[in-house]
C-alpha cells in the first residue's frame, strides 16, 4: 500500500466517519425553512404593496385566540421574538423594550392590552413593527402570522357587526372571523399612549 493510498485509508477510518449530531441538522434545517419563508412572505407583502392587490391582501395575524387582518400597508418589519428588557412602573400589557436591527421599539402585548390573557411567547410568536410612516418605534406582540389573506373571498359582515373601535369584520370560506386591525386607529387611542402606572 503507498503512503497516499494508506493516508486515504486512515482518513476515511470508521472511527473518523462520526454521525452528523442530528439535532444540529433539523436545527439548521428548520432555520433555512423559517428564513426562506420570511423571504417569500416579505416578497409577497411588497408584490401587495405596490399594486392594486393591496387594497385586498391582508396579513393575517392569529393575536390572542382571534383572527386579525392588518393592511399591509400599515405593517412594518415582522421578527421573531428576542429578549425584550422590561420596563418598571408599565402596564402589564407594555412587555418592555426590544432591540430590533440596531434600533429600540417598545413592544406591546395586544391581546393584553384588550382585555384577554398575557400572550405565552413562543417560537411561533412575532413583533409586528409599525410601518415607518408612522414613525412610532414600536411593535405588537402576536401568537401567530398566518400569511397574506384576500378579504374579496371573504363575506363582510353587517354594519350591526362592526366592533366598538369601527373595526370591520369578515368571514372565510372556513367561517372563520377575522377582524381588521388599524395601526392608526390604535395610536389614536389614548389609553395606548399611556403605558405608565
Amino acid at each position: 500500500m503507498t503512503q497516499s493510498t494508506s493516508h486515504l485509508t486512515a482518513e476515511l477510518s470508521p472511527s473518523s466517519l462520526l454521525p452528523v449530531n442530528k439535532a444540529a441538522t433539523d436545527a439548521d434545517s428548520r432555520r433555512t425553512r423559517l428564513r426562506e419563508f420570511q423571504s417569500h412572505l416579505l416578497e409577497r407583502m411588497q408584490a401587495a404593496r405596490s399594486g392594486a392587490e393591496a387594497q385586498e391582501s391582508q396579513l393575517g395575524l392569529l393575536i390572542g385566540q382571534s383572527r386579525w387582518l392588518l393592511n399591509l400597508q400599515e405593517a412594518g418589519e415582522i421578527v421573531a421574538v428576542d429578549k425584550i428588557s422590561r420596563v418598571p412602573l408599565t402596564h402589564d400589557w407594555f412587555l418592555g423594550l426590544s432591540n430590533v436591527r440596531g434600533s429600540l421599539i417598545s413592544v406591546i402585548d395586544f391581546a393584553r392590552y384588550q382585555g384577554q390573557g398575557l400572550t405565552q411567547i413562543d417560537k411561533e410568536c412575532r413583533i409586528v413593527a409599525f410601518a415607518p410612516t408612522f414613525s412610532f418605534s414600536s411593535g405588537l406582540l402576536v401568537s401567530r402570522v398566518l400569511g397574506l389573506r384576500n378579504v374579496a373571498q371573504m363575506t363582510l359582515q353587517p354594519a350591526e357587526s362592526i366592533d366598538s373601535t369601527g373595526a370591520k369584520r369578515y368571514v372565510d370560506s372556513e367561517s372563520q372571523v377575522w377582524t381588521e386591525l388599524s395601526m392608526a386607529r390604535i395610536l389614536q387611542d389614548p389609553r395606548f399612549l399611556q403605558v405608565g402606572l
